[in-house]
């Protein structure tokens, strides 16, 4: 059952100011939702915001694309970008909103990105922080280690690109149905009656990858999905049309540095 956020209940992508001043370096929000919870599409035109999954699996859609976000991972959105959020289970969420002129060298593309033990730590400390905080402050200081510490964070490729092209949109909307889908370069210039050099120069301008590069990605992040979610190896690999556990766990670990049950821990 898909369950809606009850104070998300404004029009898709409207702005949803915070209630701190501008003076606020950094801010925190603890919440819990339920599973299946949706998050509509909305912004902080004042605010970049990092989401940080500290239980559960988000999905996140922006304008550019889908990102998985696992536990102890997050995604930074920066100010003003449109998104949407999908909580797949139960899902712990702790949200820093960051004053734009705070980190005036932050990223200004969404992206998903490992959470150090530390910065785990100081968000949870940062949850009982009163507002507004001295910045002279204990506080203060607590604050001023957060930003400094965002700006370290390893990006982790999570992101899967939205096509824009009616073509390859048909292409990704089955592979969400059929995941596992061995269709080839060939096989699909067929079905859309096109050349395979077009869809391989659509590929090449709209997502930036190769045919293949994309359909790993996607069968990698469904995978990711599924395994946060308490899937098996063997089931998982299986289901996205794997040939074996370990062949998948191979691609895994060459896509993410680290194999299924590293990255879980």
């Amino acid at each position: 059952m898909d369950h809606r956020e009850k104070d998300s209940s404004a029009p898709a992508g409207q702005g949803r100011p915070l209630p701190i001043g501008p003076s606020t370096a950094v801010f925190c929000r603890a919440r819990n939702y339920q599973a299946d919870t949706v998050i509509p599409l909305h912004h902080h035109p004042d605010r970049h915001q990092l989401v940080y999954a500290e239980s559960g699996v988000l999905v996140v859609h922006a304008g550019t694309g889908r990102w998985v976000v696992p536990s102890t991972r997050a995604i930074w959105m920066p100010a003003g970008v449109g998104h949407r959020v999908d909580c797949l289970g139960p899902v712990r969420m702790r949200s820093l909103y960051i004053a734009p002129q705070a980190m005036p060298h932050a990223a200004a593309e969404a992206s998903t990105v490992s959470i150090t033990p530390l910065l785990a730590a100081l968000i949870h400390a940062a949850v009982e922080v009163p507002q507004p905080y001295a910045p002279d402050s204990r506080d203060g200081r607590l604050m001023q280690l957060i930003i400094d510490e965002l700006q370290t964070l390893p990006v982790l490729p999570l992101h899967l690109p939205e096509p824009r092209d009616p073509r390859l949109r048909r292409i990704a909307r089955y592979w969400e149905r059929t995941p596992h889908d061995a269709s080839t370069l060939q096989d699909w210039a067929q079905r859309l009656q096109i050349d395979v050099k077009t869809i391989q120069r659509l590929c090449a301008r709209e997502l930036g990858m190769t045919f293949g590069q994309w359909r790993q990605q996607a069968r990698l992040l469904r995978a990711l999905e599924r395994l946060a979610q308490g899937g098996k190896v063997i089931d998982v690999a299986l289901a996205l049309g794997y040939d074996s556990p370990s062949a998948f766990a191979s691609m895994f670990k060459k896509r993410f540095g680290l194999s299924p049950s590293q990255f879980f821990r």
